[in-house]
């Protein structure tokens, strides 16, 4: 069962939820979900939007710019370690989270990528925008500790990679029961 809700309601609750990890969701060639500790949810062209960020080198990149939409997925109360270690350290081109993290999806209502039982307030997007981010552009400090040219693209914290910020519009968001 979902519950429908005012996303907006539970901003605040995303928001300190958000450090510690909630999962960005894709479906295209496989289901994925990510880890992101960065993120926003807010009011963009009048419409309910949820941006979020994600390297070049990701999985999870190709998924969205295939799909064009994601789901968010967030813990009602502690995120779940053994999943957030799985989906924030493993690569989806390498393993198939489901299985590993154990993950039990909920189809979607009004997109085609699942939620995830276990993360249940859950926000489905379709992407209206993405920009790819300037470096130069980017406070130097920030810069030289998010994206250390002498750390490989692979290593899922900073790295080289820069990101692409994806500003998705809510199309519905609910609580799975």
């Amino acid at each position: 069962m979902k519950e429908k809700i005012n996303v907006m309601d539970y901003a605040s609750l995303i928001t300190k939820a958000l450090p510690k990890g909630i999962l960005l969701n894709t479906n295209a060639d496989k289901f994925n979900a990510m880890v992101i500790g960065w993120g926003n949810i807010g009011t963009l062209w009048g419409r309910p939007v949820f941006h979020v960020y994600v390297r070049q080198g990701r999985f999870t990149k190709g998924q969205l710019d295939q799909t064009g939409e994601f789901t968010i997925s967030v813990p009602l109360d502690r995120p779940d370690a053994a999943i957030n270690k799985i989906c924030g350290w493993q690569s989806g081109h390498m393993i198939d989270k489901v299985q590993e993290a154990g993950l039990d999806l909920e189809d979607a209502e009004v997109i085609r990528t699942p939620g995830i039982r276990q993360y249940p307030l859950t926000i489905e997007c379709r992407i209206l925008y993405a920009q790819d981010q300037d470096l130069t552009r980017i406070p130097e400090d920030i810069r030289e500790k998010m994206y250390p040219q002498d750390v490989e693209g692979t290593y899922p914290m900073a790295n080289r990679d820069f990101h692409t910020m994806y500003v998705g519009e809510i199309v519905d968001a609910y609580i799975i029961r």
